[in-house]
């Protein structure tokens, strides 16, 4: 079994920052690309950054230039570092990973259970 446990939400000022992070734990042969997505109340889900087992990244329009993902191999754990925080950011943030349990196995999505990001004064 796999999980993805985040954590580092929590309540912002405009303007602020807040470093959100997931770690991998479990089965894993090796993590492939991992992620955040978002989601704001009547909203759809929407990609906010990804980062290849290269270290590749790619990120969402509205968040480029103040949010940086990054990745530690070893720990199998992303982060995502936020700053210059705005209201519009507040969603509940997931953690999403490619992550291939066996050298035989196929490659299987998984996601966290989410983080609360707020963004208000």
């Amino acid at each position: 079994q796999v999980q993805l446990v985040e954590s580092g939400g929590g309540l912002v000022q405009p303007g602020g920052s807040l470093r959100l992070s997931c770690a991998a734990s479990g089965s894993i042969f090796r993590a492939n690309d991992m992620g955040w997505y978002r989601q704001a109340p009547g909203k759809q889900r929407e990609l906010v950054a990804t980062i290849t087992s290269g270290g590749h990244t790619n990120y969402a329009d509205s968040v480029k230039g103040r949010f940086t993902i990054t990745r530690d191999f070893a720990k199998n754990t992303v982060y995502l570092q936020m700053n210059s925080l705005k209201p519009e950011d507040t969603a509940a943030y997931y953690c999403t990973a490619y992550i291939l349990r066996g050298p035989l196995e196929y490659v299987q999505n998984y996601w966290g259970q989410g983080t609360q990001v707020t963004v208000s004064s």
